[in-house]
C-alpha cells in the first residue's frame, strides 16, 4: 500500500477521523487540541518496506520469550510426574500448563481493551511484563507443591507473558492490512518454532541440572533475549500524548456472526492443548519409550505448527475464514481419531504429531479473516477489540479444558499399559475422544453457515 500523506490545514476533526480510519484499517487515536495548521507529514507504508518487516521480525522473535516455557511445559510435566519432586497428582500437575496458557489468553480482552483505549500505555507493557515473567520463573524454581507451581507458573507467568504479547499484536495490526493473514501466520510460525527448540533445551537442562537451575537459567535468558527486541516494536501511527481516552466500538458484541465464530473458537481451544500436554507422558507410560522421546514428540508437533500457521495464514488472505477453519478442524479431527486413537507404536504417534500439528496449529491464523468478516458488516469495528475477545475465548477453552482433561484421565476406562495397545484402550482413551470431538466442533462457524444456506433453499 502506498504511504499515506496527511495534510492538515484546519482543525476539521470529522475529516481527520475519516482519513486516519481509512489508512490504518483500525480506529486509531486522534491527537487532542490540534493547532490550526500542522506541517505535512508522511506515514510509512503498510504491508511493505523496511520498517514494517522489522516490526514483523520483532513480533515473531518475541514469541519465544512469550510462549517458550508454556510450549515446553510437557517436558516439565513429564519430569515432575516421573521424578516426584512436586507433591501432587499427574492430573493436577497438567493443570499448571493449561492454566498458564488459558489465563494468558483470558486476559487478552482486558489488556487489548485498555491498550486500545489508552494507546500511550503500550510502551510500558513490555518492560513490566518482562519483570513479572522473570520473577515468576525464579519463584517457581523453589516450588515443592502443585499449588505453588499454579500460582507462579500458571498465574504470574501468564500475566507477565500476556503483557509482553498484547502491545506487539496491536502494533502488527497497524503495519499490515492486505497481508494481515500472512503476518499473523508468520508470528504463529515463530511461536511454533520456539516449540521445536525449547523442549530439547529444557529436557537436556532438566536431565543435567534439575528444575531449579533450569528455570533460573531461562529467567536470565529471557532478559538477554527480550530487551533488544522491544526496540523494534513501535506503532506506525504516532500516539498522542493526550490524557483523553479513545472511544471504543462495541457493536461487534451484538453480532450473531461473531458469537457463532466465538463458540467454535472456544470449543476448539477446549481440546487443542491436550496432545501437547499428554503426548510426552503417553509415550513414556504407554509405549514405554525413553524420556527424550517426549521432547522429540513435542518438537515434531511444534515444527508442524510452523508450517501449518504459515499455510493457513496465506490461505486466509485468499479464502473466507469459515473455509480455512473447516480445513483446520477436519484435518485435526481425522488425525486424532485415526492416528492417535489407533496408534500401537511410536511411528504412528510421530505421524499423528505431524498431521495434527499442521492442521490444528493453523486455527488461530484464521482470526484476521474473522475480523475482516466482521468489518464487512461494520466498517468501524475495532480490530484490536475483536482480536482481544477471540484470544479471550481461546483462553476460556484452555482454562476449562485443563481440569476436565485431568478428570478424564483419572476416570479413564482402562489402565492397560502393554506396549502395542491401541490408544482408545488405554487410560488416555477419553482424552483422545475429547480432543477429536472438540476439533470437529471447532468448525461450528462453517456448519452454521451451511445450515443457514440449506434452510434458505
Amino acid at each position: 500500500m502506498a504511504s499515506s500523506t496527511y495534510e492538515m490545514r484546519h482543525s476539521n476533526r470529522s475529516q481527520l477521523s475519516q482519513t486516519f480510519h481509512n489508512d490504518a484499517f483500525l480506529n486509531t487515536p486522534l491527537e487532542e487540541n490540534l493547532p490550526g495548521e500542522i506541517e505535512m507529514r508522511t506515514l510509512p507504508p503498510t504491508d511493505c518496506g523496511k520498517e514494517a518487516y522489522l516490526v514483523l521480525l520483532g513480533c515473531t522473535i518475541i514469541q519465544a520469550p512469550v510462549w517458550g516455557y508454556s510450549l515446553a511445559f510437557g517436558v516439565f510435566q513429564e519430569y515432575y510426574t516421573t521424578h516426584r519432586g512436586i507433591k501432587g497428582s499427574p492430573g493436577a500437575i497438567a493443570t499448571v500448563g493449561t492454566t498458564l496458557n488459558g489465563l494468558m489468553y483470558l486476559m487478552m480482552p482486558f489488556s487489548f481493551t485498555i491498550l486500545t483505549r489508552y494507546p500511550r500505555l503500550r510502551r510500558y507493557c513490555g518492560p513490566l511484563g518482562l519483570v513479572i515473567t522473570v520473577a515468576s520463573l525464579v519463584l517457581s524454581s523453589y516450588a515443592t507443591e502443585v499449588w505453588q507451581l499454579i500460582a507462579s507458573q500458571g498465574v504470574f507467568c501468564a500475566i507477565g507473558s500476556g503483557l509482553l504479547y498484547s502491545p506487539s499484536t496491536l502494533y502488527l495490526n497497524e503495519w499490515f492490512v492486505a497481508k494481515k493473514g500472512m503476518a499473523y501466520g508468520t508470528i504463529g510460525a515463530g511461536k511454533s518454532a520456539a516449540g521445536v527448540i525449547f523442549p530439547f533445551i529444557m529436557s537436556s537442562l532438566l536431565t543435567k541440572y534439575g528444575p531449579k537451575t533450569t528455570l533460573q537459567a531461562w529467567a536470565i535468558s529471557l532478559v538477554i533475549l527480550t530487551l533488544p527486541i522491544l526496540l523494534f516494536l513501535k506503532p506506525r501511527i504516532p500516539v498522542s500524548n493526550s490524557t483523553n481516552s479513545k472511544p471504543l466500538n462495541w457493536n461487534f458484541l451484538k453480532s450473531e456472526l461473531f458469537w457463532i465464530f466465538q463458540l467454535g473458537n472456544v470449543i476448539e481451544a477446549f481440546g487443542y492443548l491436550l496432545p501437547s500436554t499428554y503426548l510426552a507422558s503417553y509415550a513414556h507410560t504407554v509405549l514405554v519409550t525413553k524420556e527424550i522421546t517426549g521432547a522429540v514428540l513435542i518438537a515434531v508437533l511444534s515444527f508442524a505448527n510452523v508450517l501449518g500457521s504459515l499455510m493457513h495464514g496465506v490461505l486466509q488472505d485468499h479464502f473466507s475464514s469459515s473455509t480455512v477453519i473447516l480445513v483446520s478442524t477436519l484435518g485435526s479431527t481425522l488425525s486424532t481419531l485415526i492416528l492417535w486413537g489407533l496408534a500401537k507404536n511410536l511411528g504412528v504417534l510421530v505421524l499423528f504429531a505431524v498431521v495434527y500439528g499442521f492442521f490444528a496449529g493453523g486455527f488461530s491464523s484464521t482470526y484476521p479473516g474473522i475480523v475482516n468478516e466482521m468489518r464487512m458488516y461494520d466498517e468501524g469495528a475495532d480490530t484490536g477489540l475483536i482480536m482481544g475477545f477471540l484470544l479471550g475465548g481461546r483462553g476460556v477453552g484452555f482454562v476449562v479444558g485443563g481440569p476436565v482433561s485431568a478428570v478424564l484421565l483419572k476416570t479413564g476406562w482402562s489402565v492397560v499399559r502393554e506396549v502395542g495397545t491401541l490408544g482408545y484402550k488405554t487410560e488416555y482413551g477419553p482424552v483422545i475422544l475429547c480432543t477429536g470431538a472438540t476439533a470437529l466442533f471447532g468448525g461450528w462457524g462453517w456448519m452454521w453457515k451451511m445450515g443457514k444456506k440449506a434452510v434458505a433453499c
